[in-house]
């Protein structure tokens, strides 16, 4: 990546971090104990991705729990914030704060609360989809968020099917029933700009530390056959 924006103009923070970077990208998600940190520090995968405020999710961290985690993470990791129909504000002040770089709209969030998220903060906006038609993945291409994140559901840690996805020329996440066995196969038939794993380097539902290590190392290789 460049470190520029998709229209040409100075990235931001979180974008310049991953200059020089290969263009397949990983992001490992739902990290919540500080061994889970050490783990994707060694790894170096892109983006470490934090569940905040959702307690429904055993993965979840409170907005506390995620700076002191945040604290613990290599500076050149970008940290995401994963929200379902949080309050606006309290994204918006865990951005600008610093604690997350990305906020990951995981909820019914609709473009009214896009627009009201981008009138207080400057930082980028995922928005998550679950795709079971072509209509969801139009749906999903409509979003004005920067980027959009493609999934067979909130959390259920299963593949969508992926012949419903054709050629997309936008910024976007694959997720859903990941591992490091099929990411290269993932990356080579969908091409997406990143990818992103939770449920498939845990083992017993917790983040296991060679599952990481193989999910990235997977990536690397892939990347490098592919260039």
């Amino acid at each position: 990546m460049s470190g520029k924006n998709l229209e040409g103009k100075p990235g931001t923070k979180a974008e310049l971090k991953l200059s020089n970077k290969p263009p397949a990208r990983i992001k490992i998600c739902g990290l919540s104990r500080p061994c889970d940190i050490d783990y994707v520090n060694e790894a170096k995968p892109d983006f470490a991705g934090f569940v905040i405020n959702y307690p429904k999710s055993r993965r979840s961290v409170t907005p506390k729990q995620a700076a002191a985690l945040r604290k613990r993470l290599r500076a050149e990791i970008v940290s995401v914030g994963v929200f379902v129909n949080e309050e606006i504000d309290a994204v918006a002040g865990l951005l600008n704060d610093g604690i997350i770089e990305i906020a990951q709209l995981h909820g019914q969030e609709d473009e009214a609360y896009i627009a009201k998220l981008r009138a207080l903060t400057d930082k980028k906006i995922i928005q998550a989809f679950t795709v079971s038609s072509k209509e969801d993945v139009k749906r999903a291409l409509k979003s004005s968020a920067d980027y959009i994140l493609l999934d067979n559901g909130r959390g259920t840690g299963a593949a969508f099917d992926w012949r419903l996805v054709k050629e997309i020329k936008r910024p976007w996440f694959l997720a859903g029933g990941l591992t490091p066995e099929n990411i290269g196969a993932a990356f080579e038939k969908l091409h997406p700009w990143a990818a992103d794993l939770s449920s498939g380097v845990e083992t017993d539902g917790y983040k296991d530390r060679e599952k990481i290590l193989a999910v990235c190392k997977a990536m690397r290789r892939s990347e490098r056959q592919r260039y």
